[in-house]
């Protein structure tokens, strides 16, 4: 199972947002770590102008977004960045896709939220061809008709994965791309419900076997501190549990809410939590730190720890792949 870093901008602190992404990627990259992951935060940084500068700020680590909405982008914009993120990044980004939710595609931008699964297939048609290289990329479709050239950079593939949660995405996830990237999966959910939907999915149609990303909360702390970080968890990033998307996801699971998700405790009790992850299928994991602590500088340093963790236990980790 190889290690992430979710890396997003510093809220509020608009002075030291780019400085604070591209120093986290920095970490991330020379701690050797496999990928870093920039999500899309309705009212926060653009996620594909974060993910050129995690590019520009490392020199190895896979980058990769997780995740970018697909409804309020043409198809043929989104190529455009995702082709200049691959040129900045030298080969090493992965596109993260998602249909996102109701709250945030209808509710917030007034666009319609319907026909996920159709609308997320006719964009694998403008991007499969879009992303494959220089040439006109054609199609029609039901809701694209597109003729348009490409001739943005020659670094093939461009790795798209996207958000498949139930049934139908989890199939065409495993038939049209690399993987899939999930949010809110305990360990029962991903053994039971996704794994074995998208490999066979994958298999029938003779692709290689896809990659797992989980998205996992995760904070190295003290037994006294657990009910604290497990808190700060559910308070924090709370906002999408009751998303249906999530809720159908989760009746697959033990957990209930995020902070059932979340990985905590002492360095044995997470490692072994990890390996939980990856024996359920998981074969990359992001990981979202949670810090504990009073005031600033408690905050600041618990969340050094737990990252430092997290390097110290991933090349044990990969070799779970």
């Amino acid at each position: 199972m190889r290690m992430g870093l979710q890396v997003s901008a510093d809220r509020g602190r608009y002075a030291t947002k780019v400085e604070k992404l591209q120093a986290d990627a920095r970490w991330a990259d020379e701690a050797g770590l496999d990928s870093v992951w920039t999500p899309q935060i309705p009212d926060e940084f653009d996620v594909m102008t974060a993910a050129a500068l995690l590019a520009a700020a490392t020199t190895r680590i896979e980058v990769g977004t997780a995740i970018v909405p697909i409804q309020p982008r043409h198809p043929v914009v989104l190529a455009q960045q995702a082709l200049s993120v691959q040129a900045i990044s030298g080969g090493r980004f992965t596109l993260g896709l998602g249909v996102s939710h109701h709250w945030i595609i209808k509710d917030m931008l007034g666009l319609p939220y319907e026909r996920q699964a159709t609308t997320m297939r006719c964009y694998l048609d403008v991007l499969d061809q879009a992303l494959a290289g220089p040439g006109v990329v054609e199609v029609d479709n039901e809701l694209f008709t597109i003729r348009q050239p490409f001739d943005v950079t020659d670094i093939t593939p461009t790795p798209v994965m996207f958000a498949a949660l139930g049934p139908v995405m989890l199939k065409l996830a495993g038939t049209r791309a690399a993987g899939t990237i999930l949010w809110l999966a305990d360990e029962r959910t991903i053994a039971s419900h996704i794994a074995p939907q998208i490999t066979k999915a994958a298999a029938e149609a003779g692709r290689p076997a896809p990659r797992i990303m989980a998205g996992v909360p995760v904070c190295l702390c003290r037994d006294d501190e657990v009910d604290a970080a497990i808190e700060r968890t559910n308070r924090t990033l709370s906002e999408v549990v009751a998303s249906p998307n999530y809720v159908a996801l989760m009746e697959h699971g033990d957990a209930s809410t995020i902070g059932e998700v979340l990985i905590c405790g002492s360095e044995a009790t997470m490692e072994k939590r990890l390996r939980h992850f990856a024996e359920a299928g998981v074969t990359d994991l992001n990981a979202r730190i949670v810090p504990v602590g009073d005031g600033r500088d408690e905050i600041k340093a618990s969340a050094e720890r737990t990252r430092t963790f997290l390097a110290s236990v991933a090349p044990s980790l990969r070799t779970l792949a």
